[in-house]
């Protein structure tokens, strides 16, 4: 499995910086590498976003919804154009549950199932496969003022027949009570990981956020590089 190290450097910042600001975070958009938390149980949200390289764009929308309180179910999907090619289309579907809730100054555990119809939206960036599990964990230090996020699992690619195992680990703490910052390394065993860097601000608390940031392959060509801007919108208890 490929190692973590490439983000290392960044966890005693991100440690150092938690000893400033005080406040409680939600893992969501803008991160890849996923947490231990559901949507609102009864309620569904939607996170979409654009991902800007130098020759290329992508687009997703992925509704979520809770009904039973402790099983997610994810459906919706990306389309992607390179210049001067035609545009491609990815579908996903993806169920997951918590195994132990996250709370605060606490830890938690899940499992992420999911599958993908028709991929071809830069699957490397966005850790996805034909079909794809992970168990995300996540970890609240000193009040939820960084929360740690882990992921370990693989990846099915139907085209060449083969696995990969994928992992992700990213931080989260708050600058304001409205601006979280984010940095975050993942990537699989066959190819050199991903990294990015970010803010994600609450236009309103809780129900509707915004977010962007910037990443590139490791040791990659510029080409590699993105910029993404999101929405994420989070309402209440909708059944």
């Amino acid at each position: 499995m490929t190692s973590h190290r490439p983000f290392l450097p960044l966890l005693p910042a991100l440690l150092a910086l938690s000893t400033l600001y005080t406040g409680h975070a939600l893992a969501a958009r803008p991160f890849v590498t996923d947490d231990a938390r559901l949507t609102t149980g009864g309620s569904c949200q939607l996170e979409s976003w654009t991902r800007l390289y130098r020759n290329s764009q992508e687009f997703w929308a992925l509704p979520a919804c809770n009904p039973g309180g402790n099983f997610e179910v994810t459906a919706g999907g990306g389309r992607a154009r390179n210049d001067g090619e035609a545009a491609t289309s990815d579908y996903v579907l993806q169920g997951k549950t918590l195994f132990r809730p996250l709370t605060t100054n606490d830890w938690g555990w899940g499992l992420a199932v999911g599958k993908v119809m028709h991929p071809g939206v830069n699957p490397g960036p966005n850790l996805l496969g034909n079909t794809y599990f992970y168990l995300p964990a996540s970890f609240s230090f000193n009040d939820d003022k960084l929360i740690v996020h882990t992921n370990l699992g693989m990846l099915h690619d139907k085209a060449s027949d083969r696995n990969s195992a994928t992992w992700g680990i990213g931080g989260e703490f708050q600058l304001t009570p409205r601006l979280l910052g984010i940095a975050e390394s993942f990537g699989d065993s066959r190819h050199n990981p991903y990294w990015q860097v970010g803010a994600r601000y609450a236009i309103v608390p809780d129900r509707v956020q915004i977010d962007a940031t910037i990443g590139q392959q490791y040791n990659g060509p510029t080409a590699s590089r993105w910029l993404s801007f999101g929405l994420r919108l989070t309402p209440d208890k909708l059944f």
